[in-house]
């Protein structure tokens, strides 16, 4: 069978999960030495199919796992200590370059990001920096300056984006769980591609450090796992703020909630995605995949019913804060014009809708929140819903290169058609988790999310992890990639 095909598959493949890892390391039933050595073998026999990876550091890994072993033979534990774990390519890791999908000579970082810190710190080994697409703009993680990554599930899709590289090398079982940044879906797209967990916390849960408000308060570092307990494991090693930082929210215990039983829920099944121009609508098989998951919400005991959200015109708080964002990151480049077209257009286009603009964009959150948080339950109004359900996507993941030579209008119009449903959340700046919910008939992973309102981590992982308990996804994995025949990307 070609590596093109979609195939699924219940045999395993590559490592254990994230918990799994770190439980055989301090039982000592492996070493660290030996996890990261698999991790690398895995990942370079895949580049050249996958390339999921910008950059390795093989050398310096191997070291860290070796100095691993020796704290946990001296009877140290910590909570990821001697695991192999992934960063995105928009996260500084001391001594690398922080490319976020460019390309051109960058300089390397001169300290660890906070969320690398905290990795660190709870005992971690970062293996290297996974692809994404220039400056994190897309639902695709493909550019010149490396590429194209490829879905697991079939290489001829794109696993989604803009973590698209941390998603393909989780799914394809080359690390047991990876970092990634949502800005408009950027977790959870490319989980819903790869048949994976993928959470994005609240605004502030995980620091974004060196940057103060990335994106103008959009974007939030996030989990991909194939498994809750395991995305939660990862979001408690890595949450909590830098001193710096502008949005502080109370700690949450994401680990504990997922071996907590929700308790009934009243659940909204909204279809309709916010005022796009589209007219997108759900894939038939994204609408069959997701009732599916529904239905299996209202067996477990909750109360599922359809409804609406006043989303209202979200999107005018969106488009300028996001392509404010793209401006202040692409400005910064030492050579612009290796930037893509699109890039330089949205470049421009941010510049203009800066200052006044962006500032009311974010003065009209205020009423944003009031206005949806309306729609939930509160202990204020206790007739609202507990959490919302829509599709991550409309659609399947598109062929690899769908998106080659559009303009930056049809780009933006191609990629609304796609994923219109995971920004406002980004706007709102409140918790989401994309869980599988199925595959098309052609085997292409699709997923959904449970949204809820601000701080709400702990329920929506809670409700994630009594589904999967019932739809065990982390039982399916994508077929081996077949081995490189050449390395792909730079490392």
């Amino acid at each position: 069978m070609s590596s093109t095909e979609a195939v699924e598959t219940t045999e395993p493949a590559g490592p254990t999960g994230l918990a799994d890892s770190a439980r055989e390391l301090a039982e000592g039933r492996t070493t660290s030495t030996e996890q990261v050595s698999a991790v690398l073998r895995r990942i370079e026999a895949s580049q050249g199919t996958l390339n999921a990876f910008r950059h390795l550091r093989a050398e310096a890994a191997l070291a860290e796992a070796a100095e691993a072993d020796r704290r946990l033979a001296a009877g140290e534990r910590l909570p990821l200590l001697g695991v192999p774990v992934a960063v995105k390519d928009d996260t500084d890791v001391l001594g690398m370059p922080t490319y976020f999908g460019c390309d051109g000579d960058l300089p390397a970082a001169i300290a660890d990001s906070e969320a690398v810190r905290r990795l660190r710190a709870a005992g971690a080994v970062i293996v290297g920096k996974t692809n994404s697409c220039e400056l994190g703009q897309w639902p695709f993680t493909e550019g010149p300056a490396f590429g194209a990554t490829r879905n697991p599930w079939n290489t001829g899709h794109t696993p989604g984006g803009s973590s698209g590289g941390s998603a393909a090398a989780v799914a394809a079982g080359l690390v047991p769980a990876a970092l990634g940044s949502d800005g408009a879906g950027s977790v959870r797209i490319p989980a819903a591609w790869t048949h994976l967990v993928g959470i994005k916390p609240q605004r502030g849960r995980i620091s974004v450090h060196p940057q103060s408000d990335a994106f103008q308060g959009l974007t939030v570092n996030g989990p991909l796992a194939r498994t809750v307990a395991d995305a939660a494991l990862l979001l408690d090693a890595v949450a909590g703020p830098h001193p710096d930082d502008p949005h502080r929210p109370p700690p949450v215990a994401a680990s504990a909630a997922a071996r907590r039983d929700p308790g009934r829920l009243r659940i909204a099944l909204a279809w309709r995605p916010p005022l796009t121009l589209t007219g997108s609508a759900p894939h038939p098989e994204v609408r069959r995949a997701v009732t599916a998951l529904a239905e299996a919400l209202a067996r477990l005991g909750h109360d599922v019913e359809e409804a609406r959200p006043r989303y209202g015109l979200i999107g005018l708080g969106f488009v300028p804060r996001a392509t404010a964002g793209i401006a202040e990151l692409a400005a910064r480049h030492p050579d612009p014009a290796l930037l893509d077209p699109r890039t330089r257009s949205a470049l421009r286009t941010g510049t203009r809708l800066g200052g006044r603009v962006v500032r009311a964009a974010r003065e009209r959150e205020a009423r944003q929140h009031h206005r949806i948080g309306a729609f939930f339950r509160t202990s204020r109004a206790r007739d609202g819903y507990d959490v919302l359900l829509t599709p991550t996507t409309a659609l399947p993941p598109p062929p690899i290169g769908r998106f080659d030579g559009l303009s930056a209008w049809r780009t933006d119009v191609a990629m609304t058609e796609a994923c219109p449903y995971a920004w406002p959340w980004n706007v709102l700046g409140w918790p989401g988790i994309n869980v599988p919910a199925g595959f098309t008939a052609d085997g292409l992973p699709v997923g959904a999310q449970l949204l809820g309102p601000s701080r709400s981590e702990e329920r929506l992982i809670s409700l994630a992890a009594q589904l999967e308990a019932d739809r065990r996804w982390y039982e399916h994995r994508p077929p081996a990639p077949p081995p490189s025949v050449s390395p792909a990307g730079g490392r």
